[in-house]
């Protein structure tokens, strides 16, 4: 009997030996794994931020957040090992579009991502920007109006001048014929 609880003992921290060397090489491959998947963030345009990580299988994550885009609220774009890209872009409703581009998505404006994916802009700012135009056209307008009358008064202005000249002269060249006339 002590001879089977011996061999039963022996067998028993044999088998926590071995279950504790596994789990000591799969945290630090886990470990391991953490530390290359470390994040990089740097500043990009548009107001936007881009994180950067790399994970264990070599795949390269970019996703960069947009902060005050009305169409855009982030564009993931993925590359494989293989170097095959793949860029997903998420409206500010929650929406994701796989797009298809060679624009680099990383440095494009908010506005062109979104029409790429095929987001709508807000209709609002359509009608703003369409009742800006307009006002612009009817300004510019006015002023060619405007422009067209100055130059009418402009003419108008010298034919008055050139009159007065006239009648001027006409005037000075009787009064000298009458004073003539008096003065023998």
């Amino acid at each position: 009997m002590t001879k089977k609880i011996c061999l039963l003992t022996l067998l028993s921290l044999a088998a926590a030996g071995i279950g504790c060397s596994t789990n000591q090489a799969v945290d630090a491959n886990a470990n391991a794994a953490q530390q290359t998947a470390q994040a990089t963030t740097s500043p990009a345009p548009d107001n936007s931020e881009i994180t950067t990580t790399t994970d264990a299988q070599g795949n390269r994550v970019e996703t960069r957040t947009f902060r005050d885009n009305s169409r855009v609220s982030k564009v993931v774009v993925t590359t494989n090992k293989n170097g095959t890209r793949t860029t997903r872009v998420t409206s500010r409703s929650g929406e994701e579009r796989v797009v298809d581009t060679t624009e680099n998505v990383l440095e494009a404006t908010g506005d062109k991502i979104a029409d790429a994916a095929g987001f709508v802009a807000d209709k609002s700012e359509d009608v703003a920007g369409e009742a800006k135009d307009k006002t612009v056209a009817g300004a510019k307008e006015v002023g060619d109006k405007a422009e067209d009358v100055k130059d009418k008064t402009v003419s108008t202005t010298k034919k008055v001048g050139e009159k007065t000249v006239e009648g001027a002269k006409k005037v000075g060249s009787e009064t000298k014929k009458a004073v003539k006339k008096v003065i023998p």
